[in-house]
């Protein structure tokens, strides 16, 4: 299997500087059990995968270990991805999710990216202050 694997670096425009991810983009989805590998491979915080799906995109992301909901940063450098590498053209890039849908845009030459909104719940185990 022949994939391409891209390093990015988030959160600056400085080289090994930032907050770093891998984006893997795909055409179908491989087996969890192979993008796992993957990221173990990878060695990163984060590995994104992604397939396009109609207009938008499916994103997933793995750590070495497990299956992510949400992150952020590799979910910009997947935009970056698309955007600088793979030549994509439009301004609003959409990613169905495990959290939703995440929209990233391209404004005044930087990414802004939309995330969910998750409310606060109370873990009754827990008493503040200890």
């Amino acid at each position: 299997m022949k994939l391409e694997i891209f390093q990015i670096d988030a959160f600056t425009s400085e080289p090994f500087h930032g907050n770093p991810a891998a984006v893997v983009p795909l055409t179908e989805w491989l087996p969890d059990e192979t993008m796992l590998d993957i990221a173990a491979e990878n060695n990163l915080a984060e590995t994104a995968f992604f397939v396009k799906n109609g207009e938008g995109f499916d994103l997933r992301w793995f750590t070495p270990t497990v299956e992510m909901d949400l992150c952020g940063h590799a979910t910009l450098a997947s935009a970056y991805v698309l955007w600088n590498q793979l030549g994509h053209t439009g301004e609003t890039l959409n990613f169905e999710t495990r959290s939703g849908t995440l929209t990233v845009t391209r404004e005044n030459g930087r990414m802004v990216m939309d995330f969910p909104s998750r409310p606060a719940t109370r873990n009754r185990d827990t008493v503040w202050p200890r």
